[in-house]
């Protein structure tokens, strides 16, 4: 990302940014309400684009694709876990899961395999079959970590991710997102929580759309 500004009818949302983020690092992003943490984020996740500068995602610069090219490089090198999770209360678990997987029609086999694998991967392996209702809200966070990696995406955006949790869910999906994080995927997490940004390997911190400080 670099001396990239975003407006919003007028509005400076981001003003200048840039910042670097290393393959297998897990980055929080840090500030407070209102600062450009949301939109920087959807500039990461190919979700918008930018006013000017550039963004380069997985080494492709999100603003010089066209809009296939752009959903397909959302769809199979992006993954996001919400903070309410975003699960679609009328399929399964592992329906859920499956999703990523679905939409870049993976045969029916592998996605099977590769969805079981994925919820042994967050200890859920016995919710595959439940409805998200039937779920705490520290398994239905680790249902949604699932579902952002088991497609494998070079990057994971992680939108607070533990703000709707008890301290010790909490932990878990910090844990998880660090392990995520060692096996050489990027994560990115956006959070307000000095307590979730320790477990980082640094912090990118924003105030009124601009970078103040990366540590």
């Amino acid at each position: 990302m670099v001396s990239v500004t975003k407006d919003y009818d007028g509005v400076r949302a981001l003003d200048g940014v840039s910042c670097e983020i290393a393959p297998g690092e897990m980055v929080a992003l840090v500030g407070p309400s209102g600062c450009g943490k949301s939109t920087l984020l959807n500039l990461a996740g190919c979700i918008d684009l930018p006013t000017s500068g550039s963004v380069l995602v997985d080494g492709q610069e999100t603003s010089r694709l066209n809009d296939e090219r752009l959903t397909a490089l959302r769809r199979d090198r992006i993954g996001t876990v919400f903070q309410f999770f975003n699960l679609l209360p009328a399929m399964t678990v592992a329906g859920n899961v499956a999703l990523p997987l679905i939409l870049q029609r993976c045969p029916q086999k592998e996605l099977e395999e590769r969805v079981a694998a994925a919820l042994e991967a967050v200890g859920i392996a016995d919710k595959a079959a439940a409805y998200p209702s039937q779920l705490s809200g520290g398994q239905a966070q680790r249902a949604a970590v699932a579902r952002a990696i088991v497609h494998k995406p070079a990057l994971v955006l992680a939108d607070e991710p533990t703000g709707n949790l008890d301290s010790h869910a909490g932990i878990t999906v910090l844990q998880l997102l660090r392990d995520i994080a060692d096996r050489g995927q990027t994560i990115l997490m956006a959070t307000h929580s000095p307590e979730a940004a320790k477990w980082c390997d640094r912090s990118i911190q924003l105030q009124d759309g601009k970078l103040l400080v990366s540590s």
